[in-house]
């Protein structure tokens, strides 16, 4: 199914809380006439919020459908997310070798396109507490406190507060992008 919301629509509204510094990373499914057309908004967006701290890159590509699945992150944040100690542990017990982020981003966009199973340690990649990510793996996606923007396994009260923000974040970005402000102006330094 082809969208007839712009990019720049569907970036803010999937994307606040990774615009405004509230999350480091956002995933988003987009599909146009072609993958070319949705290659040039990710390079146009990517060069425009670059120097802002935010990057846009496609994680997977689908022939078929001209759909892709385009990640929206702050990777200063993903850095340290990804390198301490136990995300670090984790990422490598799930096969993850790459010594940098962009290496782990090309394994990750690898598991997205090649692997029969959903790739669920990408949740660490959103920002989703590592505690969240073994607790789905291990549940199978049953069994948790609170579902919202992710499913959490401890406890739901910090998670509530923050999806109650993403949630606030992404009303009030919405309404300044409909008002007329530019996405550039939604990104917080």
């Amino acid at each position: 199914m082809k969208t007839g919301r712009s990019f720049e629509t569907v970036l803010v509204e999937q994307c606040a809380p990774t615009l405004a510094g509230m999350k480091p990373g956002s995933l988003f499914r987009f599909s146009a006439r072609t993958l070319d057309e949705i290659r040039q908004a990710s390079a146009t967006w990517n060069q425009r919020l670059a120097p802002l701290g935010v990057r846009v890159m496609i994680l997977k590509e689908c022939p078929v459908t001209d759909a892709c699945m385009i990640y929206v992150y702050r990777p200063t944040w993903l850095a340290k997310i990804l390198h301490s100690e136990k995300n670090a542990a984790f990422l490598r017990e799930e096969g993850y070798r790459a010594a940098h982020d962009i290496g782990l981003l090309a394994q990750l966009s690898v598991r997205l396109c090649m692997e029969r199973d959903f790739p669920h340690e990408i949740g660490l990649f959103l920002g989703y507490p590592l505690e969240d990510v073994v607790g789905f793996i291990k549940n199978r996606g049953w069994n948790f406190t609170l579902s919202g923007y992710w499913k959490v396994y401890g406890d739901p009260a910090p998670a509530r507060r923050r999806f109650a923000g993403y949630r606030a974040c992404t009303a009030s970005c919405m309404r300044r992008f409909a008002q007329g402000e530019p996405v550039t102006a939604l990104v917080a330094a």
